[in-house]
């Protein structure tokens, strides 16, 4: 009988690809889906970053480029982060990947092992537990409330750092939550830090352009004290509706960037050449797109968390980053999980449990608003049919 190491019974993954799957197979059997499940944004990548991919094969850049990703495009990332934050970024400590999980995975085997402790949100992303879990490191969750607007509190997660702790990871704008730390409560993060010096952060900011109701992005690179303990993670997938291109990048502190190095040459080699060369341009190119996107997910933003509310037994915070509300459903007498499964079977809609994104996250539905406002009012629709109807199971 075959046997893997131990670690894979530990190992989880991220249901949204199991929703989208199922939502798939029904829509296929002729079923009329509305899929507010998956997190990818609904528009196409701007046509010039097409371009650019298909002039780079045109012009022959087919083999393989440096592991560390290549220099126009790692010059062109610390050129972007120094205009957007003032931050001034060697090219030689970024490094592109294929998207924004290898960062987590990196980040997470270097200090990952029994009897170290690793932070991590919840409710988050599922693959930093997963991840977590996978090494044998002890997942300790830095609970996201909604009486606090789903942003971290400080004074919390310096509580739970502990001797045995080694790696933060922190998510602003947030999944699955649409949370925004604000800057005064970053803060006092950082300044707490000062006492727990061989803590490193590994900070994930992939939605840093999506913040609305005037918040502004605080880059975790903007602090000095802790510059040679951060890791950044961020990329081109929700900015630019670039996710199936799988382009991201990690900005590293100088003793962890050879680590990292020799991490993607054992794992991927690198990153597809084309594609590359459409990051660059995303960076260099006009960003209205860009503004054009942010600008419609704030209008559906509005519509969505005005139709929550209006629905039976929930309520909706109104998120203030990324493109995700994270509906309050414990009025309802549904546990989450069971809920989002009627949802998609009876009435056509595909959401994500809250509990797929942690223990925390019993009581909640995650709802992605990449999609048109037609199909959000129609999803709505539907669910306050279902709930008016159906009591829960």
């Amino acid at each position: 009988m075959l046997k893997t190491v131990a670690a894979f019974d530990r190992i989880g993954e991220e249901n949204a690809f199991a929703v989208l799957a199922r939502a798939t197979r029904l829509a296929a059997a002729g079923r009329d889906i509305i899929n507010l499940g998956i997190g990818q944004p609904d528009f196409r990548t701007p046509d010039f970053i097409v371009e650019a991919a298909v002039k780079a094969l045109h012009d022959g850049h087919h083999g393989y480029t440096p592991a560390v990703g290549i220099l126009p495009l790692r010059e062109a990332v610390a050129a972007d982060l120094h205009r957007r934050f003032a931050v001034t970024i060697a090219p030689d400590t970024v490094m592109i990947l294929p998207g924004g999980k290898p960062t987590m995975f990196m980040s997470i085997l270097m200090f990952g092992e029994p009897g170290a402790d690793i932070l991590y949100p919840d409710p988050g992303f599922p693959i930093y537990r997963s991840m977590i879990e996978f090494t044998g490191a002890r997942p300790v969750p830095v609970p996201i409330r909604e009486e606090n607007n789903f942003a971290f509190s400080a004074e919390e997660t310096l509580e739970l750092i502990t001797p045995q702790a080694r790696l933060l990871i922190l998510n602003s704008p947030a999944n699955p939550t649409g949370g925004v730390t604000p800057k005064p409560e970053i803060d006092k993060l950082v300044a707490g830090l000062e006492r727990h010096p061989d803590v490193v952060v590994m900070s994930d900011e992939i939605y840093d352009h999506m913040v609305y109701d005037g918040e502004t992005h605080v880059c975790l690179l903007q602090y000095s004290s802790i510059r040679d303990r951060l890791i950044l993670l961020n990329g081109w997938s929700k900015t630019y509706a670039m996710t199936g291109w799988r382009l991201g990048y990690a900005v590293w502190p100088g003793k962890l960037y050879d680590h990292a190095r020799k991490l993607a040459v054992n794992l991927h080699s690198c990153v597809n050449a084309a594609a590359q060369y459409a990051g660059l341009a995303a960076l260099t190119g006009p960003q209205d797109d860009v503004a054009k996107m942010v600008a419609e997910f704030d209008k559906r933003r509005k519509i969505v968390v005005e139709g929550l509310n209006r629905l039976p037994g929930m309520s909706c915070a109104r998120p203030k980053g990324a493109f995700y509300a994270f509906p309050n459903i414990r009025r309802t007498g549904w546990k989450a999980k069971p809920l989002a499964h009627a949802l998609l079977e009876e009435a056509g809609v595909a959401l994500i449990g809250g509990p797929d994104f942690g223990v925390l996250g019993e009581g909640y539905l995650r709802l992605s608003y990449a999609n048109s406002t037609e199909n959000i009012l129609r999803a709505l629709e539907r669910m306050g049919e279902f709930l008016a109807g159906r009591k829960a199971a």
